[in-house]
């Protein structure tokens, strides 16, 4: 729900010649943005064991709870080293890949043994996810699709600037010279109707100041 269906893939074989698929994994762009480079997604969920773990904290029982717990950590590790062992290939894949627990619950188990996930980091290059975290880590792998189709675009971004630049070059030339010649047209106007105005006050100038000549008086018939 949260990449588009180009962005992954299900069910892949990272490792040539292997029968082993990962349920999913996320296309990354690859050298030259050609062939992708997998990061492979798998879930695991040790339905047994986490239940074991409920259970002793609904007893109240801190020995199973111990014990429980260990058994999770174990588990845990045993999904990561199937993960490191059958889908991270680099540089096919990343040199790192998720375990997904899809339970929040388990999740918080999990992380909460500091040590355990330093573990699966540096011993197994895992990192663990659960319904949270996951949908937080694909967002910002969007993000950076995102971005990567903007760098792609880049050379294309520039072009259209520079073809709108070199168009508004010509544009802003053709446009001073429209200017210069309404600039003149105006002038010239400005002189015409100057001069004209200046002519026809004159002559009513003249009118207003001629006196009236006085009437000749009728002959007799």
């Amino acid at each position: 729900n949260i990449l588009s269906p180009e962005q992954y893939s299900a069910n892949v074989a990272t490792k040539k010649g292997s029968g082993e698929n990962v349920e999913y994994a996320v296309k990354l762009p690859g050298e030259n943005n050609e062939n992708p480079v997998y990061l492979p997604i798998d879930s695991k969920f040790p339905v047994e064991t986490y239940h074991q773990l409920i259970d002793a904290y609904e007893k109240g029982d801190p020995e199973a709870v111990r014990k429980a717990t260990k058994d999770i950590e174990a588990t845990i590790k045993r999904f990561a080293k199937e993960i490191r062992e059958k889908y991270i290939n680099p540089p096919e894949t990343t040199d790192f890949g998720i375990l997904f627990l899809p339970f929040e619950g388990l999740y918080a188990e999990v992380v909460r043994q500091t040590s355990l996930i330093e573990i699966l980091q540096r011993e197994y290059k895992i990192v663990i996810t659960g319904p949270t975290t996951l949908a937080a880590f694909l967002n910002s792998l969007h993000m950076g699709f995102r971005t990567l189709a903007i760098q792609k675009r880049t050379g294309e971004v520039w072009s259209v600037l520079a073809s709108v630049k070199k168009e508004f070059n010509s544009f802003g030339d053709v446009l001073e010279k429209a200017q210069n010649r309404l600039r003149q047209a105006s002038n010239e106007i400005d002189q015409l109707v100057g001069t004209r105005t200046r002519q026809i006050q004159s002559k009513l100038r003249a009118v207003e100041e001629t006196p009236p000549q006085p009437e000749e008086p009728a002959e007799n018939g």
